[in-house]
């Protein structure tokens, strides 16, 4: 009799222990655009900063990325893109939230959402999470590769960082940086230096863009995981004065950082576009 007590008493903290290594499971959502989004195998060595995000993270993180190349707030909403992900979220996850560049493109009337909309645009996805019971987390865009003749860094976004950081203040939401990090890193690398970390790519190197490519907005895996790391390095201090971040700070993967990339949502691909898949932020319209 004592040994059966102390089988089933070992059965039962086992199970405990199973169930409470189940719960700590932690889930993150990325809500965002190209330099966030998943790529195709034809677009390599392209890398969303968001698709390098599990690389930073132990196993009890699972990460959707749901970010699509060319999207704004505006049509990231109106595509169903938005209400597909809102419906999988679940009290206790985490929302990570990073638009800009497609929203401010106002030759690109495909994408193009005023400042007002913009602002009420991440309005509403942070009320949204919120009434999940999940924690939403604002990031300003991060920035393009521009200097100047005198090698002189050049902001391109305007005011819509700033109607990011208002949208923070106002509703006391969680608030990245990616903007004033990514720029300092940009400008600590230098005009040449940071060339490495985007998609210059030559000829027959990117299936993509056969011809080669110049592209100062969309990274390589280097600037992935480089622009990873500045969120997660904010993550952690900002961490200090939101306690609700513990989870994600908890399961850091504090060893050896080897590139891991998300796992593909397979039901994505069904929702309609009303974007041109075939042009990306910072490429021009043909006329």
């Amino acid at each position: 009799m004592r040994n059966k007590i102390i089988i089933l008493a070992t059965a039962v903290v086992a199970l405990v222990a199973f169930t409470a290594s189940k719960q700590k499971s932690v889930k993150i959502f990325l809500a965002g655009d190209s330099t966030m989004a998943d790529k195709e195998e034809i677009a390599y060595p392209e890398t969303g900063w968001g698709q390098t995000l599990p690389s930073y993270f132990n196993d009890n993180v699972i990460i959707e990325n749901h970010a699509r190349n060319g999207r704004s707030t505006r049509t990231f909403i109106s595509e169903g893109r938005w209400d597909f992900l809102i419906n999988r979220v679940s009290k206790g996850d985490f929302v990570v939230i990073q638009f800009g560049h497609n929203d401010q493109s106002k030759k690109k009337a495909d994408r193009y959402t005023t400042p007002e909309q913009y602002k009420a645009n991440l309005e509403k996805m942070v009320s949204d999470v919120r009434a999940k019971g999940a924690t939403p987390i604002l990031c300003t865009p991060i920035e393009r590769r521009k200097f100047d003749k005198n090698d002189n860094f050049v902001d391109q976004h305007g005011n819509y960082p700033n109607l990011v950081r208002a949208v923070a203040k106002e509703k006391n939401v969680i608030l990245i940086d990616m903007q004033h990090s990514s720029m300092d890193f940009l400008i600590a690398a230098g005009t040449e230096g940071s060339i490495k970390y985007f998609l210059h790519v030559k000829p027959g190197e990117c299936k993509k863009h056969p011809d080669g490519k110049e592209d100062n907005t969309h990274l390589r895996p280097e600037g992935a995981l480089a622009i990873g790391n500045l969120f997660i390095e904010e993550l952690k201090e900002v961490s200090k004065q939101h306690k609700e971040l513990k989870p994600l700070v908890k399961n850091l993967n504090n060893g050896e950082i080897k590139l891991t990339y998300t796992t593909k949502i397979k039901e994505i691909e069904t929702l309609k576009s009303n974007t041109n898949n075939n042009l990306d932020e910072g490429e021009k319209q043909a006329k």
